[in-house]
């Protein structure tokens, strides 16, 4: 299961691509992404469904992503296409299946029913009843092999009816919401795309709010969105150096027993070690993970 708490697998970026687009989904294959989303849903024509779920089928039988996680988006539960995408992805043995639209736990188990016991579950939140119902999806995440929320921003905001400005302050609330559940849970939570690809300015904002936030990373739904995501979701240099000063400041034989200690002129307790030490380990599985 990827938890918030598990480092082995960073999720600062996250690439959509249509399914049925194949020299993009090939191109992937070598992108500087953690994880990338082939979409059935919203990406594909009605027309279509059908030649992207064999495209995906195939890319996922034929692997080659490397390190990076491939995640299959069905369409969404009540859609004609819904079944067929999860019994064609439970064959192919696909790691990973993004479910749309999610609005229960009845809706998630159905889903998991649907799918078999193998692949993780991924859910998208952008529907006013799914954040009714968040807790209660959260708390069936265990049971369902859910390990990740993913903010579907744009849906959430058209059915809510607000403006999705870059600073995205009508949804404040709700994306505070979707953190501290995940957290409470140990789920990893991404952040929604940002649909302006000219306005780097605006990106590079709304990925510091997220970083700020507490999100693992970002959905982007072009490559040249992938650098600025990576180095927002990453730690800098200060934070690595102010780590390994802790970690080696509480390591130090004269503060042996010390819940509290003082590092670079500011004090430190034991939460601060164990911020150091994710701070670290999160660095580490991305240098591993770096080609």
């Amino acid at each position: 299961m990827n938890a918030a708490g598990n480092l082995d697998r960073p999720l600062r970026t996250v690439l959509y691509l249509p399914a049925n687009r194949a020299s993009a989904v090939e191109k992937a294959r070598a992108a500087d992404c953690d994880a990338v989303i082939l979409d059935l849903e919203d990406a594909v024509a009605p027309e279509a469904k059908a030649e992207a779920r064999a495209a995906a089928v195939a890319a996922v039988e034929q692997g080659g992503f490397g390190h990076r996680l491939l995640v299959v988006r069905t369409n969404a539960i009540g859609t004609e296409w819904w079944q067929d995408d999860c019994a064609a992805l439970a064959a192919a043995g696909a790691a990973a299946v993004l479910i749309p639209k999610l609005s229960s736990p009845h809706e998630l188990g159905r889903f998991r029913e649907a799918l078999g016991e193998d692949p993780e579950i991924w859910a998208m939140l952008e529907s006013c009843t799914g954040f009714l119902e968040l807790s209660t999806i959260a708390a069936a995440a265990g049971r369902a092999n859910l390990t990740t929320f993913v903010l579907g921003t744009n849906d959430l905001a058209l059915e809510m009816r607000c403006t999705l400005d870059t600073g995205r302050s009508a949804l404040l609330p709700l994306l505070t919401q979707a953190i501290v559940t995940a957290r409470a849970y140990g789920l990893a939570v991404i952040d929604g795309v940002f649909n302006a690809l000219d306005d780097d300015a605006g990106f590079a904002v709304q990925c510091a709010q997220g970083a700020l936030l507490g999100f693992d990373g970002k959905t982007v739904v072009h490559p040249s969105q992938l650098a600025a995501a990576n180095a927002a979701f990453s730690p800098t240099l200060a934070e690595l150096d102010h780590a390994t000063a802790v970690v080696a400041a509480f390591a130090a034989p004269e503060n042996t027993g010390k819940g509290v200690i003082r590092v670079n002129g500011k004090m430190a307790e034991l939460l601060h070690l164990r911020q150091a030490e994710r701070t670290l380990a999160l660095d580490a599985s991305i240098r591993r993970n770096t080609p």
